[in-house]
C-alpha cells in the first residue's frame, strides 16, 4: 500500500436523528461533533436521518396502503367516463 494516500478508519458514532438511537462502530467519516460514549471515551458523532433503528423494512413496522379504497374511489370518480 502507498503511505498517506488512504483515509484514517477510526471509531465513530453514528447517531439516527428519527429514533435517537447510537451506533459506535469503525468508519473513515470524519466529523468535527463529539459525543461522550458509554466507556467513558469521547467519539466523533455523525448524524443520519434514517438507520436500521428507524427504516420501516428493518423495524416491521411499515404503513400498509389502503390500495382497495383507492382502486374503488377509482372506479366511483370515472365509472360514467366514456359511456
Amino acid at each position: 500500500m502507498k503511505a498517506d494516500i488512504h483515509p484514517t478508519y477510526e471509531l465513530i458514532v453514528f447517531r439516527d436523528l428519527a429514533s435517537g438511537e447510537a451506533f459506535l462502530t469503525r468508519s473513515t467519516v470524519t466529523s468535527s461533533k463529539t459525543i461522550e460514549w458509554e466507556d467513558g471515551n469521547t467519539y466523533p458523532v455523525f448524524d443520519v436521518e434514517i438507520s436500521s433503528a428507524s427504516h420501516p423494512f428493518y423495524t416491521g413496522k411499515q404503513r400498509i396502503l389502503d390500495s382497495a379504497g383507492r382502486v374503488e374511489r377509482f372506479n366511483a370518480r370515472y365509472k360514467g367516463f366514456g359511456a
